[in-house]
């Protein structure tokens, strides 16, 4: 039933944004196929229904008259025809007669953005001449007028863009002045705007060929519906403010990542915390329970929770960056499980870099401890890495202390050496806690534990405790419209999805947008934020937006969306401040690494070695240095192989950050200081 539903209300036109109509002949007159037939009864059906007197009479008599030119034109003539009709109608809609149309093309020789100015005009002297009731007559020959008199219907202006030997058509909304051909066409059409003010306004405000193939959306246009949908696309601006307050109840959001060696318990202590804090009901914990007991890892069955996959289940590793969602008493939290096994450590950063606070995990056990904090564990390559990307709040989670028997003396021994550790990679003592659990018993996760062994020595607050201590980050609400995509993927119905991390602005339903680097725009048809459907979102929050009009083909994982009136910058060559880690091989000019950005990872090179700086002050040191070593801090220039999105880190310190990588270990991590090309 539903599925019949989604289709009675389903809008054709979205999926005809573009020119290229398939299934449709422009060779025969009558040959519609079915995708065609369904986009015109549907059409036609919301015409009816938009006006009080529907005039079907006269409707069918307009049709006959309007095929009657076309047959005594060749056929290529008739496709001529056809294709500028088709143009028209995207812009005009349903608000002018086919036959009008048809004679403004004949008359402008198949010039579709001539045969739209000369409809303009034609308005626009009608509205002069101060007639205010239209005859039968002057019906069939100009717009129908709407049943109000106080409203206005405003056209929806098309923008034409040659490209090659193909011409495709995009939307511009009014507010914007487009350039069609050479020739100026109107898109300002305000209430109460003639056509005539709008046309100077347009040859006055010309967009630069920079901005040519965006359209600038303007939030305080007063624009009405026509025929059943909203041609300016307008909308009311919102407090985000005031609406962010209502929506949570007044609770912060915050993104966690927890991270850790691997086997140090990550899984299983997140899993065990989300059940007991009822996010996993008990049938399906005991349905974990049973196939983790065929499948030879009884103690993995928390775990399941979050690694949902089969090989991750097989394996018993972690290897995607697992996400849900849970609330303490003054937060909301979005949790990202991140993978710890040295194989998948481009996937934890995808997840460190979306991360505002983070947890690390560490395993209590004798030598266990010892074998991920030392050379080639995890333990100091993942703190060391959530610090390069601006995670200052750290928890850290000692593990598995029921194997050690809740001792003291074995608890301070972990976090005195992680302690010194964390405090060189950047960490201030005063934003980094440790508590000591057990994920498989449970034990201090959700409430106090009440293990004598524990008790007599720990007086702090458990981990959820914790958790509500961390302080939420300012957002950048104010800023212009920021998200990294980080999946996409087709979605049932018209349009496909890509999910990701709003970093800055926000974003409603009904919003135009860029994708950068492929420079595209898409329209935002809906958002879903925690498997939720909302009008809006905001910094900070992990979305899922439906998009239409452009194709799924053309947007990867990395993509950054932007807002139309300042969006980000694409490049191949870029300048950076850099921090070179305890890396063996000197770092020379034409150095071959790998660019982790967001959610991408891209190979590029150093391409110069610009200057060597100062730790502590950051003057230059040495100019042109011919090799760069573990511990130094420089500045240099890298070249990517494809385009890449990026924001200057003292615009945006979100989408300034990066980490640079060879052979499979990090070996720095860097700020964008200029963007050269």
């Amino acid at each position: 039933m539903a599925r019949h539903r989604n289709v009675r209300g389903y809008n054709y036109d979205d999926d005809f944004d573009d020119d290229d109509m398939y299934s449709h002949s422009v060779e025969d007159d009558y040959g519609i196929s079915p995708a065609t037939a369904a986009q015109f009864i549907y059409s036609k059906r919301g015409r009816h229904q938009s006006f009080s007197e529907p005039l079907e009479e006269e409707e069918d008599e307009d049709d006959d008259k309007s095929r009657a030119p076309s047959t005594a034109l060749s056929p290529i003539d008739q496709a001529r025809l056809f294709s500028c009709l088709d143009q028209m109608r995207e812009v005009l809609g349903e608000s002018v007669s086919e036959q009008i149309m048809t004679d403004a093309v004949l008359q402008c020789g198949f010039d579709a953005a001539k045969a739209l100015d000369q409809i303009f005009k034609q308005e626009s002297n009608t509205k002069k001449s101060g007639t205010q009731e239209a005859t039968a007559s002057e019906r069939k020959g100009k717009a129908r007028d709407v049943p109000s008199a106080d409203t206005h219907i405003v056209p929806k202006i098309a923008k034409l863009t040659v490209s090659g030997n193909k011409q495709t058509m995009g939307f511009a909304v009014p507010s914007a002045s487009t350039e069609v051909n050479g020739q100026n066409s109107i898109t300002a059409c305000t209430k109460g705007q003639t056509t005539d003010d709008a046309m100077e306004e347009a040859d006055n405000s010309a967009l630069s060929p920079a901005s040519s193939n965006t359209s600038q959306v303007s939030e305080d246009l007063n624009s009405t519906p026509s025929q059943g949908k909203s041609s300016g696309k307008s909308k009311q601006k919102i407090n985000i403010k005031e609406e962010l307050e209502k929506r949570q109840g007044g609770k912060q959001l915050l993104n966690l990542v927890v991270i850790g060696h691997v086997d140090a318990g990550k899984s299983t202590l997140m899993g065990h915390l989300l059940y007991l804090l009822g996010h996993v009901n008990k049938r399906t914990m005991h349905k974990y329970e049973q196939e983790s007991k065929k499948a030879g890892k009884a103690s993995f069955a928390y775990a399941w929770v979050l690694d949902e996959t089969g090989e991750e289940r097989q394996r018993g590793v972690t290897m995607d960056v697992g996400m849900t969602k849970f609330e303490t008493k003054r937060k909301v939290i979005t949790l990202m499980d991140a993978p710890g096994h040295r194989d998948f450590i481009p996937n934890m950063i995808t997840g460190a870099a979306q991360a505002d606070v983070a947890i690390l995990v560490v395993d209590a056990s004798r030598g266990e401890f010892e074998a991920g904090f030392e050379a080639g564990g995890q333990t100091r390559e993942h703190a060391l890495l959530v610090r390069s990307l601006g995670v200052t709040q750290l928890a850290v989670v000692v593990n598995k202390m029921d194997q050690v028997n809740w001792q003291e003396e074995r608890f301070r021994e972990v976090t005195s050496k992680l302690g010194h550790f964390l405090k060189q990679a950047g960490f201030k003592d005063s934003d980094v806690s440790y508590i000591p659990t057990s994920g498989l018993s449970g034990e201090n996760l959700a409430k106090k534990s009440e293990v004598n062994e524990l008790k007599s020595w720990y007086k702090g607050p458990c981990l959820i405790d914790q958790i509500d201590l961390f302080k939420a980050p300012q957002r950048s609400i104010d800023k212009p419209f920021r998200l990294c995509a980080s999946d996409v993927f087709k979605d049932q119905g018209s349009g496909f999805c890509v999910t990701g991390k709003i970093e800055a602005g926000y974003v409603q339903t009904g919003d135009r947008l860029q994708v950068m680097p492929p420079n595209e725009t898409c329209s935002v048809k809906g958002i879903t934020l925690h498997d939720e459907a909302v009008d809006w979102a905001t910094a900070g929050d992990h979305v899922s937006l439906t998009l239409t009009g452009v194709d799924i083909i053309k947007i990867n994982v990395g993509c950054v969306f932007c807002s139309l009136s300042e969006p980000i910058r694409a490049c191949t060559r870029f300048r950076a401040r850099v921090l070179l880690f305890n890396f063996d091989i000197p770092v020379t000019q034409g150095f071959p690494v790998i660019i982790h950005y967001q959610t991408i990872s891209e190979p590029a090179t150093i391409r110069k070695l610009i200057s060597v700086l100062h730790k502590s002050t950051g003057e230059v040191v040495k100019k042109k240095p011919k090799c760069l070593t573990k511990g130094m801090n420089a500045i240099i220039e890298l070249q990517t192989q494809r385009p890449v999105a990026l924001e200057l880190y003292k615009d945006f310190k979100e989408l300034g950050r990066f980490m640079l990588r060879y052979s499979g270990s990090s070996i720095a991590a860097g700020v964008v200081t200029e963007i050269k090309e």
